[in-house]
C-alpha cells in the first residue's frame, strides 16, 4: 500500500468514527446543560466552593466568575510550581524560575499549554499531575461554559417554545453549574474510557521515579514514567496540547502506535465537532447546527487535503527518494499521518505535535500558521471553536445585511450596532496581539537571538510563536528558543489577553441578544441553514483573515515556500 493510500485510508476512517460519534455525543452534551438536575457529587463541590448553582447569571456576573475562576487558578499553578522543590514527588527537580512559572501559569490556565521547557526535566509528579492535567480538565470545561453562554443567547424563550408570549430574559445561566457539569458528565466519564484505550495501546500511567537506561551516544540515558494516559487524553480530548515529555506525541510513550495516533486525533475532534449538534439541539433548529458542522468541514478537510499535497509533494532529490517530506516525522506514523494530525491541532487549540512543525515545508508551515489564524474555528478548541464560528456567523449576516440593504438577523436576533460592535472587538483582538508583539520581537535585538534561522524561516519561527499563544494553540516551530525572559513573559501576556478579552466580548454580545425580544422569520430573512450562507460563511473567514495576516504570512512561510 502506497504511503497516499494509507494516509487517506486513514482519514476516512477519522471522518467514520466522528460521524458515528455525532449525534449520541451532541445529544448528550445539550441534556447536560439543560438539565435542571444536580448529582450529588456535584452538590459536594457546590457546597465546597460556596456557589448556588441555581441562581442564573446576567453576562457581567457570568464574566467575573469566569475571571475570578481563572484568577485563582493562575495563582494556585504559580505558587504550586514555586515550591516544586519542596513538595514530595517532584523527583529532585527544583522550584520553577518566576518567570517560567508564570509562563506555564497563564499557558494552561488559558488552555494554550504552551511549554517552553522539557516536561521530564522540570515538573515532577505532583505538578504534573495536581497542577498541569487538573487545569487540562477545568480550562477546557471554562470554554464550554461560555460557548454555551453565548447559545442561551441565541436561544428561543422558553416561553415561547411552549406556546406563549415572547419575553425578554438577560440571564445566560450559572458559570459554575455549567463548569462542573462539564467537567464531571462530560469530560471526565470520555477521560477515563480514553485513558484505558490509551493504556491498552502502550502510553505509560504510573509514578515511577526515573531510571537509567543503559549506554546512549557514550553516556547513560534517563527516562522517568508518570501518569502520562490520563494527562495524554485530557490533553487531545480538552484541546490542551501540552505534553508529559519535551517530544509530545512524538513521544512512544504518549502515543506508540498508529492506532493510538488515530485515536488521539478523533479526541481532538469529537468534542468541538458535536458542539454544534449540541447548538442546533439548544437553539432548537438542529439545521443550524448543520450548517456551522459544513462550515467547519469544508475548512478541515480543505486544510487537510493541501497539508497532504505539500508534504507528499515537496520537489527535491532526498525528499523524492523518502517519498515525501519526511524530516521531522516518525517512522511509525508516515507523512499521511502526521500531516493530518498537524492540521487537527493548529485548527483546534490544541498545539500537540506529533511531528516537528518547523520541519515542514515552506507551505506546509505556512497552511499551520493560516489554521491558527483563522481563529481556531474549524471546528476550533473546545467550546472556543463554536463561539469563534458564531461570532463569524454574525459578520456573515452583516455583510449579507449590507448586501440587500436589510437589517441582519440571526436566530431571531436582530444584529444591530452593539452586537456588530462586539463582534468587531472579537475578531480584531487577536490579530492586534500578534502582530504587534512579533513586530516588538524583530525590532528589538535581544529577542532575535533566540531564532535558530535566519530569514523568512527565523520571522516565521517568531510569527508562529506569538500565533500560537495567543490563539491559546500553544504548538511551536520547535527552532525558536523561548525560555527567556522576554518569550516567557510576552508569551503569557499574550495568552492571558488573547484567552480571556474575547470572552469578555463574547459574554458582553451573549447578554445583548438574550436582552432580545426574538423576531419572526419573513420572506426576506436570510435563510442561515441553507449551502449558500455555508458558503457566505466560509468565504467571510478566509477573505477577513487574509486581510488581516497575508502581509505577515507573505514575508514568512510564503516566501521560503516560493524560494525553496
Amino acid at each position: 500500500m502506497s504511503p497516499v493510500t494509507a494516509g487517506v485510508l486513514q482519514l476516512l476512517a477519522l471522518i467514520a468514527a466522528l460521524a458515528l460519534a455525532y449525534r449520541p455525543l451532541g445529544d448528550y452534551m445539550a441534556r447536560v446543560y439543560s438539565s435542571e438536575k444536580h448529582y450529588k457529587p456535584e452538590k459536594w463541590i457546590y457546597k465546597a466552593i460556596g456557589a448556588n448553582p441555581s441562581a442564573e447569571m446576567r453576562w457581567p456576573a457570568y464574566l467575573r466568575a469566569v475571571l475570578a475562576f481563572s484568577a485563582v487558578s493562575v495563582l494556585f499553578l504559580y505558587v504550586l510550581q514555586r515550591l516544586q522543590g519542596s513538595l514530595p514527588g517532584s523527583l529532585g527537580f527544583v522550584s520553577i524560575d518566576p518567570d517560567q512559572a508564570f509562563n506555564t501559569a497563564a499557558s494552561f490556565v488559558a488552555n494554550t499549554n504552551w511549554q517552553s521547557y522539557a516536561g521530564e526535566q522540570a515538573m515532577g509528579h505532583v505538578v504534573q499531575t495536581g497542577g498541569l492535567a487538573v487545569q487540562n480538565f477545568v480550562s477546557a470545561a471554562v470554554g464550554m461554559a461560555v460557548a454555551v453562554a453565548l447559545v442561551r443567547g441565541f436561544a428561543l424563550p422558553r416561553a415561547l417554545r411552549a406556546g406563549g408570549t415572547p419575553t425578554r430574559t438577560g440571564e445566560l445561566g450559572n458559570f459554575w453549574s455549567d463548569l462542573v457539569r462539564g467537567t464531571v458528565r462530560i469530560l471526565l466519564p470520555i477521560a477515563v474510557i480514553g485513558a484505558i484505550v490509551l493504556v491498552a495501546c502502550g502510553v505509560v500511567q504510573n509514578f515511577a521515579g526515573i531510571h537509567e537506561v543503559g549506554q546512549f551516544l557514550g553516556g547513560t540515558q534517563q527516562w522517568n514514567g508518570g501518569a502520562v494516559a490520563s494527562q495524554e487524553v485530557i490533553k487531545e480530548l480538552g484541546t490542551n496540547g501540552g505534553g508529559y515529555f519535551n517530544a509530545n506525541s512524538a513521544h512512544p510513550f504518549e502515543n506508540p502506535t498508529p492506532f493510538s495516533n488515530l485515536f488521539e486525533i478523533f479526541l481532538i475532534l469529537v468534542i468541538p465537532l458535536a458542539l454544534t449538534r449540541t447548538f442546533g439541539r439548544m437553539v432548537g433548529n438542529l439545521r443550524q447546527g448543520y450548517a456551522i458542522l459544513a462550515t467547519m468541514g469544508i475548512i478541515w478537510i480543505a486544510f487537510t487535503g493541501l497539508m497532504m499535497w505539500t508534504e507528499f509533494a515537496h520537489h527535491g532529490p532526498a525528499l523524492e527518494l523518502a517519498g515525501g517530506a519526511m524530516e521531522g516525522k516518525e517512522n511509525r506514523f508516515g507523512i499521511g499521518a502526521s500531516a493530518i494530525f498537524s492540521v487537527a491541532t493548529t485548527l483546534t487549540s490544541t498545539g500537540a505535535v506529533n511531528s516537528f512543525h518547523s520541519s515542514y515545508t515552506g507551505l506546509g508551515g505556512g497552511i499551520q500558521l493560516l489554521g491558527m489564524q483563522l481563529g481556531e474555528i474549524a471546528p476550533g478548541g473546545v467550546g472556543s471553536g463554536l463561539y469563534g464560528m458564531l461570532i463569524m456567523a454574525i459578520i456573515a449576516v452583516f455583510i449579507a445585511g449590507l448586501m440587500v440593504g436589510r437589517t441582519p438577523e440571526y436566530l431571531g436576533k436582530k444584529i444591530g450596532t452593539r452586537e456588530i460592535k462586539l463582534a468587531a472587538c472579537y475578531i480584531l483582538i487577536t490579530p492586534a496581539l500578534v502582530l504587534c508583539f512579533t513586530a516588538a520581537a524583530m525590532a528589538l535585538p535581544t529577542p532575535a537571538n533566540s531564532m535558530a534561522n535566519t530569514g523568512a524561516h527565523g520571522f516565521s519561527e517568531i510569527l508562529y510563536a506569538y500565533t500560537s499563544g495567543a490563539n491559546n494553540n500553544g504548538s511551536a516551530f520547535a527552532g525558536l528558543n523561548a525560555d527567556t525572559q522576554w518569550f516567557n513573559s510576552t508569551i503569557g501576556i499574550a495568552m492571558l489577553l488573547g484567552r480571556f478579552l474575547p470572552m469578555v466580548f463574547v459574554l458582553a454580545l451573549a447578554g445583548s441578544l438574550a436582552e432580545q425580544k426574538p423576531v419572526p422569520a419573513t420572506a426576506g430573512t436570510l435563510r442561515t441553514d441553507k449551502p449558500l450562507y455555508a458558503g457566505l460563511l466560509v468565504g467571510t473567514i478566509l477573505i477577513i483573515t487574509g486581510l488581516t495576516y497575508f502581509p505577515a504570512l507573505a514575508l514568512g512561510p510564503l516566501a521560503e515556500g516560493l524560494a525553496s
